[in-house]
């Protein structure tokens, strides 16, 4: 399958950081420009400052989604879902989260926890998510109205 995002940005806290160089690697053979926005090493962070900086580019259309690791993934999501458009996903159970979270929620940005989800499986995760479509039918958009 072909990716829908052509500009991705990533970010991550300490707790991320590998996974995140990774992810890079990853993007990039799939013809995705990344916005690399930190963290460049494995010294100690606070991670809703990362989440903060994707959720700006993706605010002022530098990037199309982004993508967001920590620990969990859950610090990075609820930092980023306190800004208006934006739909962070924390998808740790893998493809089948990250298809819907997409497909139906029409997420913009995917959150794993590097502690929580495997290398291949988050990496299978990454590629349903940037690959996988919103699924625009009238009852998903109605839901996504609701919610502002």
């Amino acid at each position: 399958m072909t990716p829908i995002f052509k500009k991705i940005a990533i970010a991550s806290d300490h707790a991320g950081f590998a996974l995140k160089k990774d992810f890079i690697e990853t993007l990039e053979s799939l013809a995705i420009t990344v916005m690399d926005l930190g963290t460049f090493s494995e010294e100690s962070t606070d991670y809703p400052d990362f989440a903060h900086k994707v959720v700006g580019s993706i605010l002022k259309e530098e990037a199309q989604a982004g993508v967001l690791i920590c620990g969990t993934g859950i610090g990075m999501s609820i930092a980023a879902n306190r800004h208006s458009r934006i739909r962070a996903a924390v998808c740790n159970e893998g493809t089948t989260s990250a298809r819907l979270a997409r497909a139906h929620n029409n997420a913009n940005i995917l959150c794993l926890g590097e502690r929580l989800i495997g290398p291949e499986a988050a990496k299978d995760t990454l590629f349903t998510f940037v690959t996988t479509p919103f699924d625009a039918g009238e009852r998903h958009q109605r839901r996504l109205n609701k919610i502002g």
